[in-house]
Order: structure tokens, then C-alpha cells, then sequence
């Protein structure tokens, strides 16, 4: 992967503009809550002035992207349509609307006379977000950035150069307006700041990287700075034995085509063997008529899936019209075939059977477990969270996708009267320990 990826170290051009993202997020994590909210309000309007230049310049990388062949997944996350970027200057403004992450007290104890402990949310600083076409990302990254008092640094892919840097125009002459620091937003659009960016952990306080999975494991591989994201969206979708079968069927179909190139579209069907003659019979055709191809175990092939699957195929995220389909024999086949090869992304249940369907969210360790609904489900702005920075597949928080709250840490205040610990081990002073 090194003879692919090279990190170099940080031109000074790079780090005199990291160091102006450092300083700017500093003073907007200073900045109240009701000014954050007018300052993505004023974003919000730039994009809307300038979205006839954002839509041209969409074109152009389209375009530019398309005769240099570009799959069809990339192509797809690069389109931005009219309706796509309304939806995405609605998301800023709606991002707005959230409730304040910055300065929430979540513990206020009183450990002594006179010895008051805080812990409070504050912003994390500076994040480094380096993502693949998607330049819609571009607002709500930045967006959530601002709102929860953060910098951010963004490095797009060069297909979507020219969108990424009409969108980020708009947004810094938004901020600017508003009386923010327009560093505060900050777009490289070479390849070799995204990877020297990996050697700026005394500017940079997290790394979220949204791309192919070679790339996001490089990065965790290769920085000192803290990593948020995952590399695989490897997601299934069971049926059971007791599943209604035209539910299974809109919500196998809905998981799988609404948006093939998303993280959160199903890779894999798993079938119940009891159930499966039924729901292939017309699974086979309703799929084949939206044009995915289906590729499937020695069972799944007697039954009259086309293509046979390889082991390789359980491990691979398509990102296109093609969808994996393996019958098991039981709930329990299920979940091991999810628990050996899931990206602990989003995986789904279809049954009518309450305690089946919960005793597979309990044992599948995603950060999505789903009873009868779409995968597709799996979102920020769908969770309500107005817009997300990305899906952490990770284990300790934050989880799923990923909004204002996993934006913020936390810090400890503790204020005093002359308090030393020298009086508590001389007996002199008590703990209470009380809760405020």
C-alpha cells in the first residue's frame, strides 16, 4: 500500500493555511450559540446566490469525470443536481435548528465544601475531512463543523475540484458576512496536502476520512492524529422464515437500488432456506427488471439465481446494481455469516417474529441493527441529526453516523476556595460527593 500512497511532509504553504484553520477555530469556539446559528444562516444564502456557478462547475467535473471513465458509483456520488443542492443549503440552515452541542453541562458535582467539579461539551478544535466525489459532503461537513465551534480542513477528490471550490467560495463569503474568520473552512485540492495532512497533529485534532476502502485503512495506518470512519459498508439484509413476503421484497428492493453507490446499501442477502422457493420466485424477476445482477451460493443457484458467488463475493462492497444472496439454514447461520463478514456498518431483519428479530439486534455487533425497514435508513439527516460528517463503524463512540454530538469532547472544571489535598488526608477535609 506505500507503493500506492506516499506520505510526505507538510509543504510550508500547508501549514501556514493550517495554522490559519488553528487560530480560526479558536475564536469560533469562543463564539455564543445564537452567532453560530446566523453564520450558517449567511452560509446558507451564499450557496443560494452562487448556486448557478456551483451547478456549472458540477457540470464541468461531471463531464471532465465521465470521458476519463469514472465508475458509475463515483459518477452517481458526483452529480449535483438542482434538487440535491436545495436539499443541501435546506441541510445547513436545518443544522442550525439543532440544539447547542458546546458548553452542555453534563456533571456538576460538589466534591467538598468550597470544590465545585464540571465536565462540559466543548468543540474538539480542528477536523480534518478528506472524502471522495460527494461534493454535496462539502456542505454538511461544514455546516456541522461550525455549528458545534469547529475548523475544519476538507480535501475532496480531484473529480469534484471545481464544485468543492465554488462550494467552499460560497460558504467562506457566508462566514465572512456573518463576521466569522472565513479560515475557518479550509479546501486543499492537491493530492499531496490530503496526504501530508496525516503529519499535521499539531494543528489537526481528528481525521475523518470518507472514501474507498484502500484509502481510509491507509490513512488509520498512517497517522498519529485520531481516526473517524470506516472502510468497508458491507451491510446485509436476513429474511426470516416468518418474514411477510411482500414486505421482504420492497424492502430487499429498497435497501439494495434506492442509491446502490451508498455506504448503507445492502451487499449481501441472506435467505431462510424454508422461506426461500417463495421469496426468489419473485425476488429473481423484480430484481432482474430494475437491472441488478444477482449472484448467489450453490442453494440460491437451484433455485435460479444466475451467476454463482465466490468466497470474494461475501467480503465485497459493489457499490453498484449487483447484490450477493446466500440461504441459511437458521437465525443462527445468519448471524454467523454477518458476525465473519459484516463491517459492522447497518444490518437488517425481516420478520414478524419479535423475539427472533431481537435477539438478532442484540447479537449482531453493528452499528445499525434494523427490524423491518431499509438499510438506507442508516443517515444523519434521516436520524435527524440535519446533516452527518460520516459513519464510524468503530466501536466506542461516537457510532453510525456521525452529527453534532460526535463533534464535540468534553472538558473538566473544577473550581475551588484554597482547597488542598493534604487536608483530606490529614482528616481535616471530607468528599461528599454530591450531585448538583
Amino acid at each position: 500500500m506505500a507503493n500506492i500512497f506516499e506520505v510526505p511532509q507538510p509543504s510550508n504553504d500547508l501549514l501556514e493555511k493550517a495554522e490559519k484553520v488553528r487560530l480560526a477555530s479558536l475564536k469560533i469556539s469562543q463564539i455564543g450559540n445564537q452567532h453560530r446559528i446566523e453564520a450558517l444562516n449567511f452560509m446558507a444564502d451564499y450557496l443560494e446566490k452562487n448556486s448557478k456557478e456551483i451547478l456549472e462547475a458540477n457540470n464541468a467535473d461531471y463531464s471532465s469525470a465521465e470521458k476519463k471513465g469514472i465508475s458509475r458509483a463515483l459518477l452517481s456520488r458526483l452529480k449535483l443536481s438542482k434538487s440535491k443542492l436545495n436539499s443541501g443549503i435546506e441541510g445547513v440552515r436545518k443544522v442550525g435548528e439543532l440544539a447547542d452541542p458546546v458548553n452542555q453541562v453534563q456533571i456538576k458535582r460538589q466534591l467538598s465544601n468550597g470544590l465545585i467539579l464540571e465536565r462540559k461539551t466543548v468543540p474538539i478544535g480542528v477536523l480534518g475531512v478528506i472524502f471522495e466525489s460527494r461534493p454535496d459532503a462539502v456542505m454538511q461537513i461544514s455546516s456541522l463543523a461550525i455549528r458545534s465551534g469547529n475548523g475544519v480542513m476538507l480535501k475532496g477528490g480531484s473529480e469534484a475540484n471545481l464544485t468543492n471550490t465554488s462550494i467552499v467560495k460560497a460558504l467562506q463569503e457566508g462566514l465572512n458576512e456573518s463576521g466569522f474568520d472565513k479560515n475557518a473552512i479550509c479546501l486543499l485540492t492537491s493530492r499531496k496536502d490530503s496526504m501530508a495532512m496525516l503529519n499535521l497533529e499539531k494543528y489537526i485534532n481528528l481525521i475523518i476520512p470518507r472514501g474507498s476502502n484502500e484509502l481510509v485503512k491507509f490513512i488509520q495506518e498512517n497517522t498519529r492524529i485520531p481516526v473517524l470512519g470506516h472502510a468497508d459498508g458491507i451491510c446485509h439484509l436476513f429474511i426470516d422464515i416468518e418474514a411477510n413476503l411482500e414486505m421482504a421484497l420492497s424492502v430487499a428492493l429498497d435497501s439494495k437500488i434506492q442509491y446502490p453507490a451508498a455506504c448503507n446499501a445492502i451487499e449481501t442477502l441472506l435467505v431462510h432456506k424454508d422461506i426461500a422457493p417463495a421469496f426468489l420466485e419473485k425476488a429473481i424477476p423484480l430484481f432482474n427488471s430494475n437491472d441488478v445482477k444477482l449472484i448467489g451460493d450453490k442453494r440460491s443457484v437451484e433455485l435460479g439465481i444466475k451467476y454463482e458467488a465466490s468466497l470474494e463475493d461475501w467480503k465485497t462492497e459493489y457499490l453498484d446494481l449487483i447484490l450477493s444472496i446466500k440461504i441459511v439454514d437458521n437465525l443462527e447461520a445468519a448471524i454467523t455469516h454477518i458476525q465473519k463478514y459484516s463491517s459492522k456498518h447497518t444490518d437488517g431483519i425481516i420478520t414478524e417474529n419479535s423475539n427472533t428479530a431481537n435477539k438478532f439486534m442484540n447479537l449482531v455487533d453493528s452499528a445499525g441493527v434494523y427490524h423491518n425497514c431499509s438499510t438506507r435508513f442508516a443517515d444523519g439527516f434521516r436520524y435527524g441529526f440535519g446533516a452527518e460528517v460520516g459513519i464510524s463503524t468503530q466501536t466506542l463512540p461516537p457510532r453510525g453516523p456521525v452529527g453534532l454530538e460526535g463533534l464535540v469532547t468534553y472538558k473538566y472544571f473544577l473550581k475551588g476556595d484554597g482547597n488542598i489535598v493534604d487536608d483530606f488526608s490529614s482528616g481535616k477535609a471530607s468528599y461528599i460527593h454530591k450531585d448538583l
